[in-house]
């Protein structure tokens, strides 16, 4: 094989890496306690399961492992990590000061694309009912943050606030058989989406920044 062939040869049919995918799809397993906190991850047993093959599943959890999402043993193997409850603090403040720059950006910098974008998300977020799934619901959430950080448009910022979602999601999943009104926590975030399609900065950071606040209220009431 050429050095050509070789650098195609792992590309995923949907594009990027097969690293990449193994990423994604491991990277959400962890995040929705799919994989449970500890739980031993065996590179063959997964690489084989995604039909990747070993090499870009360990590339991937190398990756996450810097995420602390994994945590890897000498002789002893990978695991996930566990939800670590004293970290909510931690978590917040830094939150409490990124989330709201976020938004406020994206409000100011956002294409007429990703505008229209968060709209129709905004839409979507809208028909969530109090029935609805909340593991389901819970991924929108996910989807939601992605799409603020990245209409925010500042990539360094936006790798910081997904690894600190990621961990904040951990913990919303450890707690949503006990949280009331998952469906409406997630609602809240319509009116951010239309601040920030409005370009309205100052509404969407202070939303932004609620939202933070709100989250961390109510998990400490589960504690």
């Amino acid at each position: 094989m050429s050095l050509a062939d070789s650098s195609t040869a792992d590309l995923a049919p949907g594009g990027g890496t097969h690293a990449d995918r193994a990423y994604d799809i491991v990277r959400d397993r962890l995040i929705m306690l799919d994989i449970r906190p500890g739980e031993p991850i065996n590179d063959d047993r997964l690489g084989e399961e995604l039909g990747f093959g070993r090499t870009p599943v360990r590339e991937a959890l190398k990756r996450l492992e810097r995420e602390r999402l994994v945590v890897a043993y000498p002789r002893r193997g990978t695991f996930a990590t566990t939800v670590d409850m004293t970290a909510l603090a931690d978590i917040s403040e830094i939150r409490k000061q990124l989330e709201p720059t976020a938004a406020a950006r994206a409000a100011r910098t956002a294409s007429p694309h990703q505008r229209a974008h968060l709209t129709a998300l905004a839409d979507e977020i809208a028909d969530i009912g109090s029935g609805d799934d909340p593991r389901e619901v819970l991924r929108i959430d996910v989807r939601v943050h992605r799409q603020i950080y990245r209409a925010a448009g500042n990539p360094h910022l936006e790798d910081i606030l997904v690894s600190l979602d990621a961990h904040a999601t951990r913990i919303w999943c450890l707690f949503l058989d006990r949280l009331p009104d998952v469906a409406g926590h997630v609602r809240e975030h319509e009116s951010l989406l239309r601040a920030i399609a409005d370009g309205d900065e100052d509404t969407a950071a202070s939303q932004a920044l609620a939202h933070v606040v709100g989250f961390e209220k109510a998990i400490r009431e589960l504690l």
